[in-house]
């Protein structure tokens, strides 16, 4: 079936999606349909989809959009993990701002580099920031297509959010493989810094889960000097400002690479600061059901 020079399919049974393509285009081959898949010209139910073993169930939608009809995003900084008629899910290099340090600033950013990506499917597409990451902080990130939709989000971010892990590499070796730091939050506006309080001091409270997956030994800045990094993965119960660079510095392990709150004596093998929102789940909340969107750990983190 044609709509709108696009191609449509429907399952009635379950069916991977793979089977479902060979059976209904005409003997098209594996290659050929894996090319569709990899150049994201299919969708399920309205979401782009890459995988041929998609498990399908009856009454699912399959659309191969045309080729003149396809719009993609390219740009060094920022690449699509997961878009449908609701939201998007973008993994946004180290060095790019999600939103503009203020309104009259022209830099490049995460919204911006969207804006201009919807506007090619038609010029009064929007998008809306759901949450963000600091600029040296790559990872996952999820805009709104609705001014309703980024409201709905932001209210009830906490309840939507199932899992959220980091990965960072850190300084120093943790007396133990896994635990958890909870402390009290305050924000200095003055200087855009966040305070750790073990007690309760009025400031809001923060609790983040981390486990240590390995270490790494690096050479200093002198021959006769090594030091050794701990690759961590981080689950957050609450979302603070700053929260994990804050609770690994409170505890003696800054994040490497961390001009901010590191200490500023430890030699980074890389630079930049070594943070990545690796893992995000939440529920859907158009379809109510969750999904899972995870990114490999960056290369320069490994031990």
């Amino acid at each position: 079936m044609k709509r709108k020079n696009n191609t449509l399919l429907r399952a009635t049974a379950p069916i991977a999606l793979l089977a479902l393509m060979q059976a209904k285009l005409g003997g098209m081959t594996v290659t050929s349909i894996k090319q569709l898949l990899r150049s994201r010209r299919v969708q399920v139910n309205g979401a782009i989809c890459t995988r041929g073993d998609q498990a399908l169930q009856a009454g699912d939608e399959v659309t191969i959009l045309s080729q003149a009809g396809t719009t993609t995003l390219h740009h060094p900084k920022l690449s699509l993990v997961y878009e449908d008629d609701h939201l998007l899910v973008v993994n946004k290099r180290q060095g790019l701002l999600t939103v503009p340090s203020n309104p009259d600033s022209a830099e490049t950013t995460a919204l911006s580099i969207l804006k201009a990506y919807v506007r090619r499917q038609h010029p009064r597409n929007n998008v809306f920031v759901v949450h963000r990451l600091d600029r040296e902080t790559s990872g996952l990130l999820v805009f709104a297509k609705s001014p309703q939709l980024q409201e709905y989000m932001r209210t009830y971010w906490r309840q939507l959010v199932t899992k959220r892990t980091y990965i960072a590499l850190a300084e120093g070796v943790f007396d133990e493989p896994k635990g958890t730091i909870t402390t009290w939050l305050t924000e200095d506006k003055r200087n855009a810094m966040v305070f750790s309080s073990p007690v309760d001091d009025g400031g809001q409270k923060a609790t983040t889960h981390y486990e240590v997956l390995g270490t790494r030994t690096v050479n200093g800045q002198r021959p006769d000097e090594q030091t050794t990094l701990s690759l961590v993965a981080l689950n957050l119960e609450t979302g603070r400002t700053n929260q994990i660079r804050v609770h690994l510095a409170s505890i003696g392990h800054p994040v490497v690479g961390d001009r901010k709150y590191g200490h500023g004596n430890t030699f980074s093998p890389v630079d930049r600061l070594c943070l990545h929102a690796r893992i995000l789940e939440f529920i859907h909340p158009a379809t109510e059901q969750v999904v899972h969107f995870e990114t490999p750990i960056p290369k320069e983190f490994k031990v």
